[in-house]
């Protein structure tokens, strides 16, 4: 059939351009793997950062640790293995051609390793969250990719959210429309699925909503949080190139513990499949940060419970661990020159926690999945006083003095009459003193990082201001874009949803679907 006739040029321009540069078996049936990232052993650094970091003497443990440093891999992370994978199949079953788009949900890495795709001409769509940070946009954008950009978390595990916020789906499948008109697709084949899409945004199901879009307009969707291949490459490829470099050294990984952060599962799911294969063991040490920790890319364990590669039975070990000590630990190793992102920081430090106070010895591969470079301006701040970007309720009503104005910052809704009303109850503040720009200008605003016209003049003369949105992340975001412009304010967490609920209030009642 047509559908799957393959299309040899784009094919050939994929295996020059990207296939040859990353680790992949040397022919079919070989167990040989080419192209290796780094293995190092990485023992007697861990031991001085335990002593001078955190006050640790491991110099008495029989102790050995490797990191696989794919932070050195085409496009910076691990994610280019999957993707790379993912994306030779598509194209040798005739899936992909020349001239489609590839639509996909991703927190940063996986859709800056699609990026390479435009070496051979394809486009990637990438639907975001504006949580990433700045670093992470920054390279998707130098990877050519466009972006759809969501107010919310991306890829929770389906049917996480216990109560749909209709309201809430309805405004953001909006902003999805007028996003794909930007982008140049017809809107009026996403107003055909628009009940679909809504549904799954009541959910924040952003997973299923790639599919969707890739469904609607003939797309590709490399689904990497169900697609086997995302745990196959690793099982084949990432397992078997650590073990074949383990011999080299005239070791075996048959005598190792993994320890891995969790993002979509595949790297966790493949390296515990071949331990569990060729040498019959639980192995794998898979590590989440504490609950409320925002780390890139990595999902803390409740929101890993419910993906279809998140599999505990085949664990040695589920760690969670605070990423406030692993920074420490983080600009340890990149002052010692190690390109080490924050994932890789988390892993690591939950080694040394293990060889501490774990009572375990022995041997250790940690996966350094990706590098520093996203994560640098976070990295300069680590050790010196921050000024204070969020504030609780508790907070805010207490330093309320201290505000010129509250400002309401959203690109899809603004308070009804009745919201505006919670905000300065809340605060104990006069309606008069909150502000209420344009959701366009918002949405601009956060787009292109400069303030309109409107916003600057209201924040003229301003010495601080509170921005509230809905749940917090809008406003923190908003706060980043005015601090680099040397403007004073603070995101208040939580949002109006927080105060809707302490007050009993639900959303449709306080918030509206933007007109402007």
């Amino acid at each position: 059939m047509e559908q799957n006739t393959i299309d040899k040029a784009l094919l050939e321009r994929f295996e020059n351009e990207i296939w040859g540069k990353v680790p992949h078996l040397e022919s079919p049936g070989s167990t040989t793997v080419v192209n290796a990232t780094p293995l190092l052993d990485i023992t007697a650094d861990l031991k001085e950062c335990a002593k001078k970091e955190f006050s640790l003497n491991l110099d008495d443990k029989d102790l050995q640790v490797f990191g696989k440093f794919d932070s050195n891999l085409l496009a910076g992370s691990i994610k280019v293995r999957p993707a790379v994978n993912i994306i030779h199949d598509a194209i040798t079953t005739g899936k992909l051609k020349s001239g489609q788009t590839i639509f996909e949900a991703t927190s940063g890495n996986f859709g800056i390793a699609l990026g390479q795709l435009s070496k051979i001409g394809l486009d990637v769509v990438a639907l975001v969250s504006r949580k990433l940070q700045e670093g992470v946009f920054e390279e998707l954008r130098n990877e050519k990719i466009r972006i759809i950009n969501l107010d919310m978390d991306i890829c929770p595990a389906p049917g996480m959210k216990d109560s749909p916020n209709v309201l809430a789906a309805r405004a953001t499948a909006a902003n999805i429309r007028s996003q794909l008109s930007e982008l140049g697709f017809d809107p009026t084949v996403f107003d055909n699925a628009s009940t679909e899409a809504q549904d799954l945004l009541a959910k924040q199901d952003i997973i299923n909503l790639a599919k969707l879009l890739a469904k609607i307009y003939s797309c590709f969707c490399p689904e990497q949080y169900d697609n086997e291949m995302n745990v196959d490459v690793h099982r084949k490829v990432t397992a078997a190139e650590i073990d074949q470099q383990l011999h080299e050294k005239e070791q075996s990984l048959e005598n190792f513990r993994i320890a891995c952060t969790f993002g979509t599962g595949g790297t966790s799911g493949g390296l515990s499949r071949y331990m569990s294969e060729k040498y019959g063991k639980k192995s794998l040490h898979v590590v989440f940060p504490l609950g409320g920790q925002d780390v890139a890319g990595i999902r803390t364990k409740d929101k890993a419970s419910g993906l279809k590669f998140y599999e505990p039975g085949q664990y040695a070990g589920q760690h969670e661990v605070d990423f406030e000590d692993a920074k420490r630990l983080l600009k340890f190793f990149v002052d010692k020159g190690y390109d080490m992102g924050e994932s890789s920081a988390l892993a690591l430090y939950a080694v040394m926690q293990m060889a501490n106070f774990g009572g375990f010895g022995g041997k250790f591969v940690v996966i350094v999945a990706d590098g520093i470079q996203k994560y640098k301006k976070n990295l300069a701040d680590i050790g010196k006083k921050q000024s204070r970007i969020q504030v609780s309720l508790q907070e805010a009503v207490s330093s309320v003095g201290d505000y010129d104005k509250v400002i309401w910052v959203h690109p899809q809704y603004t308070p009804r009459e009745e919201g505006i009303e919670l905000i300065a109850q809340a605060l104990g503040i006069d309606k008069s003193k909150i502000f209420v720009p344009k959701a366009r200008d918002v949405e601009r605003m956060l787009a292109t990082q400069q303030i309109p016209d409107e916003l600057n003049k209201a924040l003229e003369g301003s010495h601080k201001s509170l921005l509230v949105c809905m749940a917090g992340y809008t406003s923190l975001n908003a706060v980043k874009v005015l601090g680099g412009k040397g403007i004073a304010t603070e995101s208040l967490t939580g949002g109006i949803s927080a105060l809707a609920q302490g007050k009993g209030k639900q959303m449709p009642e306080i918030i509206r679907v933007a007109t402007e």
